[in-house]
This record gives C-alpha cells, sequence and structure tokens, in this order.
C-alpha cells in the first residue's frame, strides 16, 4: 500500500554521514521537528549532485523555518563521506544498502534505461512533521526548482 499525506511515516534506523562523521541516526532523531526526507538514487551522479547542491544552497531558509535535512540514497557511509565532503554539504546522508528504508517508503521500484529493466531508487521527497506524520509527498521528483518548491510546502504547512 502507497503512502500518503495523512500516513505516519515508517520509523528507520541507520548510518547517517556528516561534516563530522559516521552516526546512528533514526525518524526519533527529529522528533519535535519537520524533516525533509529526499531519496536519490546515486552520490555523485549529475542529477543527484544538482540535487544535493539545491539543498546545500538553500539549507539556511530550511534551517530558518525550522527544518531539517535528511537525504537517503543506496551509497555506503564511505561514499556519502566523500560526497558530502566534495560538494560541503552541511546536512546528513543516510546509508540504505539494504534498500530496507527505500522500500518501507515505497520508492524502491523497478525502473527502465535503454530497454533493460532494474531496481532502483524513484528520486522522491517527503516531508515529515514533528509528530512522524507525512504532510508531504513529492514523487518522480524533477530537480529543477523541486528544493524551492519544498521549501515553499514547508512555509505553507
Amino acid at each position: 500500500m502507497p503512502l500518503k499525506e495523512g500516513d505516519k511515516a515508517p520509523d528507520f534506523h541507520s548510518t547517517s554521514v556528516d561534516a563530522g562523521g559516521e552516526r546512528p541516526v533514526g525518524l526519533g532523531d527529529y522528533a519535535g521537528k519537520t524533516l525533509v526526507l529526499y531519496f536519490y538514487p546515486k552520490d555523485d551522479t549529475p542529477g543527484c549532485t544538482k540535487e544535493a547542491c539545491s539543498f546545500r544552497d538553500m539549507s539556511g531558509e530550511f534551517a530558518a523555518a525550522g527544518a531539517a535535512i535528511l537525504g537517503v540514497s543506496p551509497d555506503s557511509a564511505v561514499s556519502h563521506g566523500k560526497f558530502i565532503g566534495k560538494y560541503q554539504l552541511p546536512f546528513p546522508l543516510m546509508a540504505d544498502e539494504d534498500h530496507a528504508i527505500a522500500t518501507a517508503y515505497g520508492v524502491w521500484k523497478e525502473k527502465s534505461m535503454y530497454g533493460k529493466t532494474y531496481m532502483g531508487v524513484e528520486r522522491t521527497t517527503f516531508v515529515i512533521d514533528g509528530k512522524g506524520v507525512i504532510r508531504r509527498i513529492f514523487p518522480k521528483v524533477k530537480v529543477e526548482g523541486h528544493v524551492a518548491e519544498v521549501l515553499k510546502s514547508i512555509a505553507e504547512l
């Protein structure tokens, strides 16, 4: 059953990486705070880099709106650390190597490219309120203008 706005967000536990290193992270760590949970396919690829850098460039506005940003991909913590360092990302990235979190959020899907099908992350952003309720879902994200749209949605909550 796909998640809908108004549903309780699935809990998660994994390793996150930020400029300070690796640490365990779970949904409960964001209690009382708006969380922008964005799923992306792969570190250091063109679309994913553009999306991450857009969140980076607007991170001050998200903080001012009381929102935390957490990126999620199937990449390892080591890969995330390199990606964060290369682009000076001021928010953590969460490792989902077994796809459990992407599956729980319904974004681990069959995709196709050049006539071949494969499983991968469908770029999707969730805005979760401080009580753990999904307030907005942005499926099949097109990177251009997306981050500004997410920020605007938080102001409207």
